[in-house]
């Protein structure tokens, strides 16, 4: 990795082995950083207070070796990055003003992709971690993942089918819960269309009797107009002289085809006016014909405005029109076949709801057979792994405990017995801790003193690691409370780890350092302005002074030199 202008580091390679690296340096030189580097390259929270003071942004860049097989691998070459002869390119900026922006194999890239990637690339373990493997619902996650598909393979059943039980449970009590609505909408939703289908509306049938309502009106005026626009046009029998439209434009029509031979425009005139003669006599013939089918009939239109009563009667209820009435209409007796049909819904969910529980049932039943298996295997590998960590009598154990609930509260049935069941099933999962013979086993939290728990989370903690299938672990000061005789053994079984897989060690601890096949010295200088850490790898002459300052604060004692000279010969011959 190199790391420019991130908190106390100004620009600094951090060279890592491929088997056993540690980090030391003295307190506040910067270690922290070289953990907080990687957590960026691996898409942790960006914060800017860590962009060194003057400097616009902080920048860490990687890279990784990895099988072009690997899921990271193959992950990234889905979105698009390229890898370089078997590596991986990877880039995080940060900015003073909290921008963040990532590269992956030399194409810019969500910083999301660098948490993806992480998953398959680096399992980290620290402090924090430890904290957190002391809450029982951590330990219960950490022993499935340490089950492999023993777990995964019944637990992704059982989370499906409880996902669907919720969702079951949801709409079924939500069906139950408002019955009382339900039938109160049924019966309004009845009765409005018990009211439209006695009235028995037509689509228009509105627009129609309003027109026809309106005619009948005024029918005696329409007839009189009628009648004297007739008149006009064809003229009035009982008015032998008087003159009317029809025989003035004949007559005038006969002028022009008397002479339309001579010339074109008059001719073209004498056309029209035979054109709007055949019109007036067709109009004279129909507004006979209105006249005489005109029916000036009260009882029609009293019957029509009774219709018309009806018909608004359902207008000002349902919708704003007819053709609005007949849409409520629809959709009401949709809604209430779905209404009437709720009760068979119900004994419908019910019986799915029966058939999921008993199902999670037998299902939380092989959680809980496998769980057991597995917590069996990891007890004993944490008991063996604190024998080497110098706690020889301790003896690690699992507990699984469920909790009964009364048959009628919401539980399934596990082992003849109805108990409280969640997502992952009905277990609950505790690591307990005997630190010595006849001493009863009890949380690990309360079970060990602080150097003990140290060194028991410590062999958790590299008991999950085996089963994480990344190529790095990442240990952040989990030796910490740990000294002595049990340093070294933790170094010992570092570096055993290290031979199957990368190990980074951040330490203070010079018995675990030794055990390094890199050891890199984070350390600050000050010229008097600006405080700047390198990172250099240690070999020969200065791996001494580093290992003689870690063990006596002091580089040049001879007798810290002398052990650490035997520091390094132990940890080569013993590791």
């Amino acid at each position: 990795m190199r790391i420019r202008s991130l908190g106390v580091i100004d620009d600094a390679v951090v060279e890592l082995s491929p088997g056993f690296t540690a980090v030391t340096g003295e307190t506040g030189a910067g270690k922290t950083m070289v953990v907080t580097s990687l957590g960026l390259l691996l898409g942790g929270r960006a914060d800017p207070a860590l962009v060194r003071i003057g400097a616009k942004s902080a920048v860490v860049e990687g890279r990784v070796t990895l099988p072009s097989s690997s899921p990271a691998a193959v992950r990234a070459e889905e979105a698009g990055a390229e890898l370089d002869d078997g590596a991986l390119l990877l880039s995080r900026t940060v900015s003073a003003e909290g921008r963040s922006r990532a590269h992956v194999g030399g194409r810019s890239a969500p910083v999301g992709l660098l948490g993806e990637l992480a998953d398959d690339l680096v399992a980290v373990h620290g402090q924090t971690d430890q904290q957190g493997l002391l809450r029982p619902a951590r330990q219960r996650q950490a022993l499935d993942r340490y089950a492999g598909d023993a777990v995964a393979v019944p637990l992704a059943k059982y989370t499906a089918a409880h996902r669907r039980l919720r969702t079951v449970a949801a709409e079924l009590d939500e069906l139950t819960t408002r019955a009382r609505e339900r039938a109160q909408e049924a019966d309004l939703l009845r009765f409005g269309l018990d009211e439209i289908a006695a009235t028995e509306p037509l689509p228009g049938e509105d627009v129609e009797l309003a027109a026809e309502a309106e005619r009948l009106g005024h029918a005696e005026a329409l007839a009189a107009a009628a009648t004297a626009a007739h008149g006009a046009l064809a003229g009035d029998p009982e008015d032998p002289e008087g003159v009317d439209g029809t025989t003035v434009v004949a007559g005038a029509h006969r002028a022009l085809e008397a002479v339309r031979g001579h010339d074109q425009e008059l001719a073209a005139l004498a056309d029209r006016l035979g054109e709007i003669g055949i019109l007036m006599a067709d109009v004279a013939t129909e507004l006979a014909g209105y006249a005489d089918g005109l029916d000036a009939d009260p009882l029609r239109l009293a019957a029509v405005e009774e219709r018309r009563a009806a018909l608004n009667h359902l207008t000002r209820k349902y919708g704003e029109d007819l053709t609005a009435v007949l849409a409520w209409s629809e959709q009401s007796a949709a809604r209430l076949a779905e209404l009437d049909g709720d009760d068979d819904k119900i004994t419908e969910l019910a019986a799915e709801h029966d058939a999921l529980r008993a199902e999670l049932g037998e299902l939380a039943q092989q959680l809980t057979d496998a769980r057991a298996a597995s917590a069996e295997r990891f007890a004993a590998a944490v008991t063996t792994e604190l024998g080497e960590l110098a706690m020889p009598h301790a003896r690690v154990s699992v507990a699984l405990h469920q909790t009964e609930v009364p048959e009628d509260a919401d539980g399934i049935e596990v082992g003849g017995r109805t108990v409280a069941y969640g997502p992952a099933g009905a277990d609950e999962v505790e690591i307990l801790l005997a630190p010595h013979p006849g001493a009863p086993p009890r949380p690990i939290a309360k079970g060990a003193s602080g150097g003990e728990l140290s060194r028991v989370m410590l062999a958790v903690e590299v008991v999950f690691a085996g089963s994480d299938p990344v190529p790095t672990y990442l240990f952040d000061e989990v030796d910490a409370g740990v000294g002595g005789k049990a340093a070294v053994e933790v170094g010992r079984r570092l570096a055993r780890l290290a031979r199957s897989a990368q190990v980074v060690v951040v330490t203070h601890l010079p018995q675990v350092a030794a055990f390094a096949d890199r050891q890199l010295l984070v350390e600050k200088t000050n010229d008097g302005s600006v405080t700047r850490s390198g990172v250099t790898v240690l070999e020969g002459e200065d791996r001494i002074r580093e290992l003689s300052r870690m063990l006596a604060g002091q580089e040049d004692s001879e007798t810290a030199r002398a052990h650490a000279e035997e520091l390094l010969a132990t940890a080569r011959a013993g590791a």
